[in-house]
């Protein structure tokens, strides 16, 4: 059985996510007590008529911040049986989230209490410090649309390919922010910039103009080669430690030209030795 626990900030997108993994079969609960997690596991799990194969829990800040503090108490005897658990987090950047609530005029969970917008998210991030350290997978959605984050939510998590490290390429632009959620991030801002030739500026990273021209430079073969070594190096490390997700970011200034090529020529390359392997292109999206 597979057991998915979607965490994460209000407005962050936890409910997609969780309406996501429905539509791919899952058995979905929201709003699930932290308290009552063990209980339900066992439940399921003795579920003898039409037994659920993937479970998908939603745990956010109105459990009991007692047992939010036990976070890692409680989800430790699950980790020990035939389960195989995940805990994805959800997250985005204050202002984004403070303008969701404003345009679709929903009420923050923690605003009850009287507190400010502002101040209720922060007191929701200090609540879920706990699970956020143990999560597997942690997804910004600050960059992120709905259909955005339902593809992600797909690829990394509802796509059973039964390989047991998903790995994920993203490329991205400085001038827009570093992504997050990311294990590992490589700054190509060094190579030959496509940008600056007139001709390729209107084009990306995954036009076979720009690819020949950065082909064409060694030191953008010698970048290429140096990731492949480090990655092929350290992920089994990963898989030795039960990791099931690794997201490796690529950054250029603008996100459209070398790191997107650099990201795809990677992606291209491990998809040979990792079986789940997917790409992102953000500033693209």
């Amino acid at each position: 059985m597979k057991l998915v626990i979607v965490s994460g900030l209000s407005g962050s997108g936890k409910t997609v996510a969780l309406h996501t993994l429905e539509d791919e079969d899952y058995y979905c609960v929201d709003n699930l007590p932290l308290g009552l997690l063990p209980d339900f596991v066992e439940r399921i799990s003795n579920r003898t008529l039409q037994p659920y194969e993937n479970i998908a829990v939603g745990i956010d800040a109105r459990s009991e911040a007692n047992d939010l503090r036990r976070f890692n108490e409680i989800i430790k005897p699950l980790r020990k049986k035939n389960i195989q658990l995940e805990v994805i987090y959800l997250q985005a950047e204050l202002n984004t989230l403070i303008k969701r609530f404003s345009d679709t005029r929903r009420k923050h969970p923690l605003t009850t209490k009287g507190l400010p917008l502002y101040e209720a998210i922060e007191v929701e991030r200090v609540l879920l410090t706990e699970i956020a350290s143990e999560a597997d997978l942690f997804i910004d959605t600050t960059y992120t649309n709905v259909h955005q984050l339902r593809d992600q939510i797909k690829q990394q998590i509802a796509k059973d390919s039964g390989a047991r490290l998903s790995l994920l390429f993203q490329s991205f632009g400085f001038k827009h922010g570093t992504p997050t959620d990311s294990d590992f991030v490589f700054d190509v801002r060094c190579l030959p910039n496509p940008h600056w030739e007139s001709n390729l500026r209107p084009l990306t990273g995954l036009d076979p103009e720009v690819a020949a021209f950065l082909q064409s430079h060694d030191e953008v073969q010698d970048m290429l080669e140096d990731i492949r070594k480090f990655m092929q190096h350290w992920i089994p490390k990963f898989e030795q430690q039960n990791r099931y997700y690794l997201t490796v970011s690529i950054g250029c200034t603008g996100g459209q030209h070398r790191s997107v090529f650099i990201a795809q020529q990677l992606s291209d390359d491990f998809k040979d030795i990792i079986e789940h392997v997917s790409i992102r292109h953000r500033e693209m999206q």
